[in-house]
């Protein structure tokens, strides 16, 4: 399979890019923002091809993105957008930039990542985004979150509408809105919380869905969690 985990170097987005390059069946290319991260899990894996990416910046870098992707893959099976930003501040502290740059590393990205590969995009391909259950309508809510998880929330609303207008195209479309699991991101949230699902464990439950979800699943939005947070 050839496979794009964009976000891999922290957290669950690793634990994804790692256990997918387990199997020699898989090129990997994985995105981030941490060149030293980069190279460490490059290091690790002959499948797996490091690639230095800011979302949050990421109008000049695409081209040279996409074309590396085409040179290297020539298709894509699975897109995985793993890529996150959390600032936690109440929304009378959050500065504008603070806010954009939420919204450009959660939401315009991953959407410009997707449009970008959509002519690369292999006939019964899936993307799978990773939004977050404070994205997911009706769920609990925290102070401090409210930019990240409306960024959220429109990324899980792009999941629904790109299945409609990927349809003719065989591309299933589908998301994960995640639930706490124990990273640094979780931590910093939520210092005095322990989660009960680890990193790994969520990583599994992810490549899972990504291998095998578009067989039953499109244009689903769908919560993925234990507890709250």
């Amino acid at each position: 399979m050839k496979i794009i985990v964009n976000g891999g170097t922290k957290g669950i987005g690793k634990e994804v890019a790692i256990k997918l390059a387990e199997s020699s069946e898989n090129t990997i290319v994985v995105t981030g923002r941490s060149i030293p991260e980069l190279k460490s899990i490059s290091g690790r894996y002959e499948n797996i091809i490091a690639y230095n990416i800011d979302l949050s910046v990421i109008d000049n870098q695409l081209s040279a993105f996409t074309a590396m992707v085409s040179s290297q893959l020539q298709k894509v099976d699975i897109l995985i957008n793993m890529a996150g930003l959390l600032i936690k501040k109440d929304f009378s502290n959050l500065t504008l930039e603070e806010t954009r740059k939420m919204m450009e590393t959660n939401f315009f990205g991953p959407s410009a990542v997707i449009r970008a590969l959509f002519p690369l995009m292999s006939y019964r391909a899936h993307i799978v985004n990773i939004s977050s259950m404070g994205g997911f309508q009706g769920s609990s809510k925290f102070r401090g979150l409210s930019c990240y998880s409306a960024s959220k929330a429109a990324l899980s609303c792009l999941s629904e509408c790109l299945a409609i207008e990927f349809r003719e195209a065989g591309i299933k479309v589908n998301c994960l809105a995640l639930g706490s699991a124990e990273t640094e991101m979780f931590s910093e949230a939520f210092p005095s919380l322990k989660a009960s699902v680890t990193a790994a464990e969520m990583a599994e439950l992810i490549i899972h869905f990504a291998m095998n979800g578009s067989k039953y699943f499109n244009g689903k939005v769908i919560p993925v969690a234990l507890e709250s947070p």
